[in-house]
């Protein structure tokens, strides 16, 4: 991290996890511990919770994120959420392109991009996702693919609204498999998509954006992840559904 020239960003991600009850719960549970919290702290929920998350983070430094939403204001797409819908209950952070969606919902880079528009425009911060799957690391394409994967993302973004997103590099085959990629890996490719950005931008837009770290980021190995020059924070998945494992991660990006 260099906390001199970008924020530090703790972001969770519960997935499909968490009734609006059980919901409330671990955000009065947690709360107390990150009040100090050096870094920005964020929970995307399902969007069932979101209501209650805006309600019962108010008067604290947790910020309420969305985990997707559609490129369209509105309009017959059964099932889906726009921008404007997610602006006005209050929600700050939404998580665009991750690899489930990817995976299961067929999302493309072109879908992904016209997220990104959307999501800039309505002044909601996105939380771009960019990684490669086992068979592409194994391949030898990680660093052309990661950076197809942001300059198709990042496609008629000004260099100003690219100053507001926040680049999470999830490595597919560490997501949720108990996998993490070494440190030098994560930080190698974190360095790649640092080095993207500057090509598409400069180097001062590129030392500016916060780029996390999303492939099973845990309260073990956080301090060592952290430490590293180019993760800026983690996009967390399992450990963000328990309070004191997420208290740790937060605790390791606020040193």
């Amino acid at each position: 991290m260099n906390k001199e020239l970008r924020k530090a960003v703790i972001a969770g991600n519960w997935k499909m996890n968490k009734t609006p009850s059980e919901a409330k719960a671990l955000i009065e549970e947690l709360k107390p511990l990150v009040k100090n919290a050096s870094c920005d702290v964020v929970i995307c929920v399902p969007y069932v919770d979101l209501a209650v998350a805006i309600e019962t983070c108010k008067g604290s430094n947790i910020k309420v994120g969305a985990q997707n939403m559609h490129f369209e204001k509105s309009g017959a797409f059964t099932g889906e959420i726009s921008a404007q819908m997610l602006k006005e209950i209050g929600i700050e952070y939404v998580i665009i392109g991750h690899s489930e969606r990817r995976q299961y919902f067929n999302e493309t880079d072109i879908t992904v991009n016209k997220k990104v528009k959307f999501v800039l425009e309505n002044n909601i911060i996105p939380i771009l996702c960019v990684g490669e799957t086992l068979e592409q690391r194994e391949q030898g394409i990680t660093a052309e693919l990661v950076a197809l994967q942001i300059k198709n993302a990042l496609l008629d973004i000004t260099t100003k609204q690219a100053k507001k997103i926040i680049i999470a590099y999830e490595p597919v085959w560490a997501i949720g498999t108990g996998k993490t990629a070494t440190c030098e890996q994560a930080n190698e490719v974190n360095g790649i998509i640092r080095s993207t950005l500057a090509k598409i931008y400069d180097e001062n837009t590129a030392n500016s954006i916060t780029i996390q770290y999303g492939g099973s980021m845990n309260a073990s190995n956080a301090d060592e992840l952290l430490s590293k020059e180019h993760i800026d924070g983690g996009l967390i998945g399992g450990a963000s559904l328990k309070a004191n494992d997420f208290t740790v991660i937060i605790k390791a990006a606020s040193k």
